[in-house]
C-alpha cells in the first residue's frame, strides 16, 4: 500500500480512520480530475499542433480508442483558467449607512454563486468566505478569486498596484476610475458621468500574489454591476478567455452595460487588449 494508506489503515481509532480516509479519498479525487484535465489539455495540444489521434496514441503507448476515451471524458481544460482543484471565492462585505451589520452588496453575492456554479461544472471544488470590514484577507493561498477593488480592500489594492498596465486612479472630483496606462485614457462609470448611463468599468486580471509563490484572480467593477458583467464574460467565453491568456498574468478593462430594474448585465465588451505580464 502506499505510505499515506498504510498511515490511514494503522489507525486504532474508528472514527478517526473514517474521517482520515474520508479526507484522503477527496484529496485523491482531486488530484485524479486534474491529472485527467491535464492529460486532456496535452491531447487536444498535440492534435492542434497536426498530430492525429493515432499518432498520439502510438507515441504514448495507447490505442486510439483509448485517446478518444480520455480526451472526451475528461473535463475541459479551461477550467484551469479557474484553478485547480479547490477554488476560493472571496467576495467584501460593506459597512451602508444606518445599518449596523455588514452586507454583501447582491450583485457581488451573484457573481460569487455564478462563478461556483461554472467551477463545479468543470469538477472544482469551490468555497466562499468574505473580505471582513478592513479589509483584512489572507491573498497568499492557491487557487483565489477576490471579487473586491482598492477601496474596500488595501491587500487587494498592494496586489492591483503591482499591474504595469491599468490602474485605479481617483477623479479631481472624487470619482474612482480606471486608468488603461498604455493609452492614457481614463474611464468613468456611467453612474459617475454627465449625463448619467447605466454602464459601469471593470478591471479583471491575474496577478502576483503578496508573497511572490504564485498568482491571484482579482475582478472588480467601479460599482458592483461591473463585476457581475465580468462573470457574466468568464461564464459566457472560458474557453476563448483560455486560449488568449491561459493560467499565465493578464489583465484587460471590460464595460458593462446593465439593466438598470435588475442590474444584470445586457452587454459586456472588452475596453483594452489583454495586456499580458512579464514575470519578473
Amino acid at each position: 500500500m502506499a505510505g499515506e494508506t498504510q498511515r490511514i489503515a494503522a489507525i486504532r481509532d474508528p472514527f478517526a480512520l473514517l474521517r482520515a480516509a474520508t479526507v484522503r479519498l477527496a484529496e485523491a479525487q482531486q488530484e485524479v480530475t486534474e491529472l485527467s484535465r491535464l492529460r486532456q489539455r496535452v491531447i487536444s495540444e498535440l492534435h492542434d499542433q497536426g498530430m492525429s489521434y493515432a499518432q498520439i496514441a502510438a507515441e504514448a503507448g495507447l490505442t486510439r480508442g483509448r485517446i478518444h476515451q480520455l480526451k472526451q471524458s475528461a473535463p475541459a481544460p479551461e477550467g484551469a483558467f479557474l484553478g485547480n482543484a479547490r477554488l476560493i471565492i472571496a467576495t467584501p462585505l460593506k459597512q451602508e449607512a444606518g445599518n449596523s451589520r455588514p452586507v454583501l452588496a447582491a450583485e457581488d453575492f451573484s457573481a460569487a454563486q455564478r462563478l461556483g456554479d461554472l467551477a463545479r461544472s468543470y469538477k472544482l471544488d469551490p468555497s466562499f468566505e468574505h473580505v471582513p470590514i478592513g479589509g483584512e484577507i489572507d491573498l497568499n493561498r492557491e487557487d483565489m478569486i477576490v471579487i473586491c477593488g482598492p477601496r474596500l480592500s488595501s491587500h487587494v489594492a498592494g496586489v492591483l498596484a503591482q499591474d504595469p498596465s491599468i490602474s485605479f486612479e481617483r477623479a479631481e472630483d472624487g470619482p474612482w476610475t480606471l486608468r488603461d496606462r498604455e493609452t492614457g485614457v481614463a474611464y468613468r462609470a456611467g453612474m459617475d458621468s454627465t449625463p448619467q448611463t447605466n454602464s459601469d468599468v471593470a478591471y479583471f486580471g491575474r496577478l502576483p500574489r503578496p508573497d511572490g509563490q504564485g498568482l491571484i484572480m482579482v475582478l472588480t467593477g467601479i460599482h458592483p454591476q461591473g463585476s457581475l458583467g465580468v462573470v457574466h464574460l468568464i461564464v459566457n467565453d472560458l474557453a476563448d478567455l483560455y486560449r488568449q491568456v491561459g493560467t499565465e498574468r493578464f489583465s484587460v478593462l471590460v464595460n458593462v452595460d446593465y439593466d438598470p430594474a435588475n442590474n444584470e448585465p445586457v452587454n459586456v465588451r472588452l475596453l483594452s487588449p489583454f495586456y499580458r505580464h512579464q514575470a519578473d
